[in-house]
């Protein structure tokens, strides 16, 4: 009972220094990340820091696992080093005897990242489409500056009116270009107001001309009015219906035969998974020679982080494009991923060298 608590402590001490410092990489990556999208117009300026908090806290369910997965490699090759590993070994203790603590350890960070993955991670990614459309999904009117050249929010029209505006419902010398499927028109008006309509508003351009060009033939069509009426403003918000898949609770993805929502759904349900299998990895590549004086063992583990999580990423795509179901990716990756985990523990416990496996297999195949 002491060495386990005092292992258990070692390592939630290293979990909690190698999070801490991971979480400050991802938020100083995300910060970047966000701020070349505020330059880009996708996100205000003044929502940097709330996209860049839900961006982090959508991460968390990936940090909390590479976290647990490198406190134990970690403190497991230090005991190696130490030859602490040695005395466990001399008492009687073979190495799988160590998946006990390291599970009452772990079960707190797995049931953690259960619930982030299942339940945070499609709230963050809402959030932030939630910002991200109400940004630019913006009123056109509100982008306008007089005397300046504006794009609207689709990027699909071009605004000008003087300076000299009558009010701030009215405006003068009005000039709007616009760029839509298959043909592109301008518009110039002496001026315009603005009115409200069925609960949206309109734009009422006064004596003025239009001249649209189709794109299929190159014919010009001009016309001119004594009023014209246009909507400028965004598009409705969009429904839960049009959200994407990875912002939908996950109750709504169960509910749904999509290939979209079945490949987020195993990503979702693999996180946890894969918390699973890296306490049983960490404990069975975890391998020190005492007398070499260093380590290879947490490069391995960090390069098998990324195999792993690169094959879910390819496993998720593979699903979402009807080349495989969601339960034949959960069986084949983390199914495969523990049992391979268990048996090389199994092979590292009973110390089992390549001559004892061929050999017992040898006397299987002579006994048939």
């Amino acid at each position: 009972m002491l060495f386990d608590s005092s292992i258990r402590k070692e390592l939630a001490r290293s979990f909690g220094a190698t999070a801490v410092v991971l979480i400050t990489v991802v938020m100083t990556m995300m910060l970047i990340r966000t701020l070349g999208q505020a330059y880009k117009g996708s996100v205000s300026p003044s929502d940097v820091m709330l996209v860049m908090g839900f961006t982090v806290l959508g991460q968390l369910p990936t940090i909390l696992a590479l976290s647990m997965f490198v406190a134990i490699v970690g403190s497991l090759s230090r005991m190696y080093r130490d030859s602490e590993m040695v005395i466990w070994f001399a008492s009687g203790q073979g190495l799988a005897s160590l998946l006990r603590p390291l599970l009452r350890f772990a079960w707190p960070v797995i049931l953690v990242t259960t619930g982030l993955a299942l339940g945070v991670l499609p709230w963050s990614y809402a959030q932030i489409e939630q910002i991200k459309t109400q940004f630019q999904q913006r009123s056109d009117i509100d982008r306008i500056a007089p005397g300046e050249f504006q794009e609207s929010a689709g990027g699909n029209r071009v605004f000008f009116i003087d300076k000299d505006a009558p009010s701030a419902m009215a405006a003068s010398n009005v000039f709007i270009v616009s760029n839509d499927p298959g043909r592109e028109s301008v518009t110039s008006a002496k001026g315009a107001r603005l009115e409200v309509i069925n609960g949206e508003r309109v734009v009422i351009l006064m004596d003025g001309q239009r001249m649209e060009t189709r794109a299929s033939d190159g014919t010009v069509k001009v016309s001119e009015f004594k009023e014209y009426g246009t909507q400028i403003d965004g598009e409705n918000p969009i429904s839960m219906e049009e959200q994407a898949a990875r912002s939908m609770p996950t109750m709504e993805l169960i509910q749904r035969d999509e290939p979209i929502a079945r490949s987020v759904l195993g990503w979702r349900l693999g996180l946890p998974l894969a918390a699973l299998n890296f306490v049983i990895l960490g404990l069975a590549v975890s391998s020190v020679n005492p007398r070499a004086g260093n380590s290879s063992s947490l490069m391995i583990a960090l390069f098998a982080f990324i195999v792993y999580y690169n094959l879910m990423t390819l496993g998720e795509s593979w699903v979402s494009s009807g080349k495989l179901s969601m339960t034949a990716l959960l069986l084949l990756l983390h199914g495969t991923t523990f049992i391979t985990g268990m048996f090389i523990l199994l092979v590292r416990h009973k110390r089992w060298s390549l001559r004892d496996l061929l050999g017992r297999k040898s006397a299987t195949g002579a006994a048939r």
